[in-house]
């Protein structure tokens, strides 16, 4: 289906609501029935159907369509946020006895679902460099269920070959899901490549505009249906209508957004990695990257993710890095209108906490929808200070 037939018409039954442009928030928590006939329609497939707005409320089922279609799936889930997003894929396709396959360093809730949550109710796991289809399959065992993808990974992007990844699950009958946030729909499609479940943290790209924590799940309307009816409604794991509005909102620009940043974040990247104070970037489709065939394979864009490691001598020299920087907020997530950066130096000398595996020297920045020249002026007086 065309881009702008998703972003602009899907979903929306226009003439069931005044003809308003934009569709309304059915700020409701229930539904009222006619006949008791049509309630146990209701009741017989609440996916469909509209009976409580923890399970199926109408400006939510808008957003659905759209995500669905955008991740070239048949269904979609929103749900509260991206980290209840991964749970629920996860939990639907695991029991006690069953073990996990996953890329090393994901996103730092997926880790703790994976190594803490779920090992107490009987679930084993195997962390693999996802690099390296070889050391994926060794991880198999006859009990392995689930195979958890992030591609480009955390921090440091490293990318799996979804296509290898997604012929090895289905050889083995393993349910592969992929964290797709880091690409948007708009740059990767992994079911494209077979891969079975996509997740998003919709915090980011999918909204766009800092305002909502939110997340998706996108798959066969067989899979969407199995976690709808346990996961989602047992957990209660709902998004609200007026959130599902302002994500709807969100979507309109979408295109727009995700380019900028991405045409934007090259250019710094290109600066960057020119730069005499900058010990590597990290940038999936930018030539030095050690997986740059493989990233121009899979993925149509990048989006506006880059990680620097300094020249850095001390840990005071990246601390008057980070103190000069002043058109970078320091902040977690990213996918918002505002470049942001968080410094790994946060997570090292925490009171009370191991230091993180992510050296000190190294930087994540997020690159909004500001100019190249405004962003790459703050960031030469910040290397500056080096």
């Amino acid at each position: 289906m065309n881009i702008d037939d998703i972003l602009t018409h899907l979903g929306e039954e226009r003439s069931k609501y005044f003809n308003a442009v934009a569709p309304p928030i059915i700020q409701t928590s229930n539904f009222a029935f006619d006949t008791v006939e049509d309630m146990r329609v209701a009741f017989s497939n609440e996916l469909i159907h509209h009976v409580y707005t923890r399970g199926n409320n109408p400006t939510v089922a808008i957003l659905r369509q759209k995500l669905a279609a955008l991740e070239h799936t048949e269904d979609a889930l929103v749900v509260g946020s991206g980290a209840s997003a991964v749970s629920a894929a996860v939990i639907a396709n695991v029991s006690a006895g069953d073990h996990i396959v996953c890329v090393q360093k994901p996103y730092s809730w997926t880790y703790k679902l994976i190594s803490k949550l779920l090992p107490r109710f009987g679930v084993s796991y195997t962390f693999v460099d996802g690099r390296d289809i070889n050391e994926i399959r060794n991880a198999i065992r006859p009990e392995t269920k689930v195979l958890f993808l992030e591609s480009p990974n955390s921090l440091t992007f490293e990318i799996q070959d979804l296509e290898a990844c997604s012929k090895l699950a289905k050889l083995n009958n393993i349910v592969s899901i992929i964290d797709n946030s880091h690409a948007s729909p708009l740059f990767q499609n992994p079911s494209d490549f077979g891969i079975d479940l996509v997740v998003h943290s919709a915090t980011k790209y999918i909204n766009g505009h800092s305002d909502v924590v939110a997340g998706v799940i996108c798959g066969s309307k067989e899979m969407i249906k199995k976690i709808f009816e346990s996961e989602l409604m047992t957990l209660g794991l709902l998004i609200s209508p007026h959130d599902a509005a302002l994500i709807i909102r969100g979507l309109r620009t979408l295109p727009l957004r995700v380019h900028q940043s991405d045409s934007t974040a090259l250019k710094i990247a290109e600066y960057l990695h020119q730069h005499t104070k900058i010990a590597k970037i990290y940038f999936p489709l930018h030539p030095s990257f050690d997986q740059y065939e493989l990233a121009k394979k899979q993925m149509k864009g990048c989006g506006g993710l880059i990680t620097i490691q300094l020249k850095a001598r001390d840990k005071e020299s990246v601390l008057r890095f980070v103190r000069k920087i002043k058109r970078f907020l320091m902040a977690v997530s990213w996918g918002g209108y505002e470049s942001l950066m968080i410094p790994s130096i946060v997570f090292h000398d925490i009171q009370g906490l191991p230091d993180s595996p992510i050296h000190w020297s190294m930087v994540r920045l997020y690159v909004g929808l500001e100019s190249a020249d405004y962003l790459i002026e703050d960031l030469e007086s910040a290397l500056s200070e080096l």
